[in-house]
C-alpha cells in the first residue's frame, strides 16, 4: 500500500487590509515567482488630505501658564446706568412720580438677598440711583419721554424705588400700570443742586463682573507589543506635519499624537461645566467652560439661518455697537456660511446678479475668476476664514443639516474680536493685557502640564515595567478663558 503525505503544515496566505504584522499575513514562503503574491505600492495614499483640525486657537489665542486649579478674572461693568423695566402707578400729568426697578435679578447684595434690576445696587450694596441725579424717563410704548430729578430713594429688602420730580410743566406724559410693570426706561444723564446745599450723598463704587474657569485633564495612550516591534513591514508615509519616511508602529504613534493635539483644541471649544445633580458630578468630574458654552451663555447668539443680507449684518453691527465696539473681527465659518457671505457681497455690485463680478480682477481673459471674498468693511472690519472644524464630517461638519433646516441649532460660525483686552488677573493681583481668547495650562517650576508625554513598558527603550510592550502616554491639563464674551457672536441655524 502506497503511503501519503500529511496535508499539514500547509501554506495559507491571507493578506490584510492594512500592513500590520500578524501571523495570518506573515510570508514564510519566499518564492518570489509565486503568482499569488500581490503587487504593492509602498507609498500610503492620502485619501483625505490633511486630516488635522487644530488651527483655530493657534490663530486667535495664546497659551499661558497657571499654578492653580481655578482661573478667575474680573471684567468691567457698564460705566453708565440704565433700567429698561421700570413700573409706576402715577397718572398722566403728575408733577411727581414714584418708580420701581423690575429688571431681571442679577445677583445678591452684601446682605445676601437677591437684587433686582440692572445694577440697582453698586458693588458696596448702596443704591446706584442717588438724590440729585437727573434722569430721562422714556415710555416703553413710544408715547413720549420726560426729564426729571431724583428726589428720594427707598430700599425695601431687595426692591429699589425712587421718586422723580419732572421738569416739564405738563408732568408725566403717559400713565403707568403698576409698580411691578415695565412701563418706562430710565437712565441717568447728570445732576443738579440748589445754591448753598450739601454735595452728593453717598459714593458709587465700580461694578465688576467676576468670572472663573477650571482646567480639565486630558489623556491618551498608544500601545504596541514588543514582538510586533521586532518584525515590521515598512511603508512610506507622509504625515500632516510634513515629515516623511518609512514607518509602521511610529506612524500609528504619530497619528495618536495628532489626534490628541486635535482633542486639546476641540475640548476647549466644546467643554461644558458639570451641572449639579448630573452624572458627571456624581462621578467626581467638574467639566470646564468651552468657547461655545461661554459665548452661548455670556455672549451674543444669532439664530434662524445664516445672515446673508446686509440688513442681517447691520443687526449684528448694531449689537456690537452696544458692546465693546471692537474695530476688527474675524468670522470663522463653515463652507455654506462662507458662500452666503460671498454671494451677499457680490450682489452689492450692479453686475453681481449675473455672477460675474466677484472679487477684484483686471479683465485679463486668461485670468481665473475669483468668486470669493476674504473680508469686508461696514462700520467694522470683518475678515472671513473657513473653519475646518465646522466642515469636517467626523466633527461639527457632520451635524449641519443638508438641506439647511432653520432652527436646528447647528453651529455655522463664530465671530471673534481681534486684539486683546485689559482685565484684573486675580492670581497676579494686577491689571494685565490678555487676548480675548486664550488657553491657561497648569505649570509650576517643577511640573509643566501643558503637553506631557512619556514612555512606559519594557520595549522601545523603556524599562519601567515587566510588560512586554511600549506604551506612549499623553497628558495635558488646561482650560480656555473667553474674556469679553459680550463681544463674540455665535451663529446657529
Amino acid at each position: 500500500m502506497a503511503g501519503s503525505l500529511a496535508g499539514t503544515p500547509g501554506f495559507s496566505l491571507q493578506p490584510s487590509a492594512q500592513k500590520v504584522p500578524l501571523e495570518s499575513n506573515y510570508i514564510t514562503n519566499f518564492d518570489f515567482l509565486n503568482q499569488y503574491l500581490p503587487d504593492t505600492y509602498e507609498k500610503e495614499f492620502e485619501r483625505y488630505g490633511n486630516r488635522t483640525l487644530s488651527s483655530f486657537l493657534r490663530m486667535v489665542g495664546a497659551e499661558m501658564p497657571s499654578n492653580s486649579d481655578l482661573i478667575k478674572w474680573a471684567e468691567q461693568g457698564r460705566l453708565h446706568i440704565k433700567y429698561v423695566n421700570v413700573g409706576t402707578t402715577a397718572t398722566a400729568g403728575d408733577d411727581n412720580a414714584t418708580f420701581q426697578i423690575n429688571d431681571p435679578a442679577i445677583g445678591t447684595n452684601p446682605a445676601g438677598t437677591v437684587i433686582t434690576g440692572s445694577n440697582p445696587f453698586d458693588a458696596s450694596g448702596a443704591p446706584a440711583l442717588r438724590v440729585g441725579q437727573t434722569v430721562v424717563v422714556s415710555q416703553n410704548d413710544g408715547s413720549g419721554e420726560n426729564k426729571g430729578i431724583v428726589t428720594e430713594v427707598a430700599v425695601g429688602g431687595n426692591i429699589l424705588q425712587f421718586s422723580v420730580a419732572f421738569y416739564e410743566g405738563a408732568g408725566l406724559v403717559t400713565s403707568g400700570t403698576s409698580l411691578g410693570a415695565s412701563d418706562v426706561t430710565v437712565f441717568i444723564y447728570g445732576s443738579e443742586f440748589k445754591k448753598g446745599t450739601a454735595g452728593m450723598q453717598g459714593s458709587l463704587e465700580s461694578d465688576d463682573y467676576i468670572f472663573e474657569n477650571n482646567p480639565i485633564i486630558l489623556k491618551d495612550t498608544y500601545l504596541v507589543n514588543g514582538s510586533d516591534m521586532a518584525q515590521i513591514g515598512w511603508i512610506e508615509v507622509t504625515t500632516e506635519n510634513g515629515a516623511s519616511g518609512y514607518l509602521w508602529y511610529l506612524k500609528s504613534e504619530h497619528e495618536t499624537r495628532l489626534r490628541f493635539d486635535d482633542y486639546l483644541e476641540t475640548a476647549m471649544i466644546e467643554a461644558v461645566p458639570a451641572e449639579a445633580g448630573s452624572g458627571a458630578t456624581a462621578a467626581g468630574l467638574v467639566g470646564s467652560e468651552g468657547v461655545f458654552h461661554a459665548v452661548g451663555t455670556r455672549g451674543n447668539l444669532w439664530g434662524g439661518g445664516n445672515p446673508d443680507a446686509l440688513a442681517d449684518f447691520d443687526a449684528v453691527i448694531d449689537r456690537l455697537d452696544k458692546q465693546g465696539a471692537i474695530e476688527e473681527n474675524v468670522l470663522f465659518v463653515n463652507r455654506q456660511f462662507g458662500f452666503d457671505i460671498d454671494d451677499m457681497l457680490a450682489a452689492q455690485n450692479s453686475y453681481g446678479a449675473g455672477g460675474s463680478s466677484y472679487g477684484l480682477f483686471d479683465n485679463d481673459e486668461e485670468m481665473a475668476l475669483n468668486l470669493g471674498f476674504t473680508g469686508f468693511r461696514r462700520g467694522y472690519d470683518f475678515y472671513k476664514s473657513d473653519w475646518k472644524y465646522l466642515n469636517d464630517p467626523t466633527m461639527r461638519g457632520g451635524l449641519t443639516n443638508t438641506p439647511v433646516i432653520a432652527g436646528s441649532g447647528a453651529i455655522t460660525g463664530l465671530l471673534v474680536p481681534a486684539g486683546s483686552t485689559s482685565v484684573y488677573d486675580q492670581v497676579l493681583g494686577k491689571n494685565a493685557k490678555r487676548p480675548f481668547l486664550h488657553v491657561r495650562y497648569r505649570a509650576s517650576e517643577t511640573e509643566d502640564r501643558r503637553y506631557k508625554t512619556w514612555i512606559t513598558g519594557s520595549a522601545g527603550g523603556a524599562a519601567t515595567t515587566d510588560i512586554d510592550e511600549m506604551k506612549v502616554n499623553f497628558l495635558s491639563e488646561r482650560c480656555v478663558c473667553v474674556m469679553g464674551a459680550n463681544n463674540f457672536v455665535l451663529f446657529e441655524e
